[in-house]
């Protein structure tokens, strides 16, 4: 028999404004679930990331259902759990664990949430060069996706070098040799000039890290942009891109489809992600109408 109550978290640094409770909490209550997500975030603990294990273990025996896992304990949550999705393997990097039977299984619902949200919002872009600026957690996750929804070939910039080269191998090694190249961005003019598409997968333009990540004068109307950040729903890039005459996409459907398969994964539950696309553009809007 299907349960009706659920406990479920996040746990990362910082996340006090994180609009995930809400998202999920709403979507259950539609359903008629007893449905709890709680913050357990280790900035206002106190503690290192290093004590995500121990705070795992807490959460099972406390009876939590499922967790999701952000910033920075993505990779560092992995050898505390006893079976990975094969995405998720492939990513080395989790971002929803399942709690059930005494075990923790971790999954990756950043790489399905970005390709579900690219499919719908830039449903017939070309896919023959892409740019990919920002190589961290959210960047490898990206980027698997855009080469499993059929880009030829993305470069990924960064200003860590070893970071981005790093990506890059991992990704030709998944997709196929020559899929995946590295640059530094130095050379984003000579890039974004002959690509189709960048997907930019960096903090910037976030409220707390406003403005542009690269020139301006570097968007042209043959470009794409698709954005990962999702507070505010309409960065500074993308406002600027549109002006420009390019197609874009914002942050918000990655978010909700992210968390709408984490809340399948916790409920076995089908959630309605149109109604969890109305709901994020309420919040971000409010959100943005506070801080205005």
């Amino acid at each position: 028999m299907a349960k009706d109550s659920y406990l479920v978290g996040l746990i990362g640094a910082g996340i006090g404004p994180s609009l995930s409770p809400a998202l999920h909490e709403r979507e259950a209550d539609r359903q008629g679930l007893r449905y709890l997500y709680r913050l357990i975030d280790i900035d206002a603990l106190g503690v290192g990331p290093e004590t995500v294990g121990d705070l795992l273990r807490s959460a099972r025996d406390t009876g939590f259902d499922g967790l999701n896992i952000t910033h920075p304990c993505k990779q560092l949550v992995i050898e505390h759990l006893d079976a990975l999705s094969p995405q998720a393997e492939a990513l080395g990097a989790v971002n929803t664990v399942v709690l059930e039977d005494g075990r923790a299984v971790g999954h990756n619902t950043d790489v399905t949430g970005f390709a579900a949200s690219f499919a719908r919002g830039l449903p017939d872009v070309p896919l023959e060069k892409v740019v990919q600026l920002g190589a961290g957690g959210a960047g490898a996750a990206v980027a698997h996706a855009t080469l499993t929804l059929g880009a030829e070939r993305v470069t990924v910039v960064d200003a860590l070098t070893d970071r981005a080269a790093g990506l890059a191998a991992s990704l030709n090694r998944h997709f196929g040799e020559g899929r995946a190249a590295h640059a530094t961005p130095d050379r984003l003019p000579e890039l974004l000039a002959s690509a189709d598409g960048i997907v930019h997968a960096t903090p910037t333009g976030m409220a707390a890290h406003p403005g542009l990540p690269f020139a301006a004068e570097l968007l042209h109307p043959g470009l794409w942009v698709a954005e990962v950040v999702y507070r505010p729903l309409e960065t500074e890039l993308l406002r600027t891109a549109r002006a420009v005459g390019c197609a874009t996409l914002d942050g918000g459907g990655m978010a909700v489809f992210q968390a709408a398969d984490a809340f399948r994964l916790f409920t076995g539950r089908e959630p309605d992600s149109v109604r969890m696309l109305a709901d994020i553009a309420e919040m971000a809007g409010a959100v943005e109408s506070s801080a205005g």
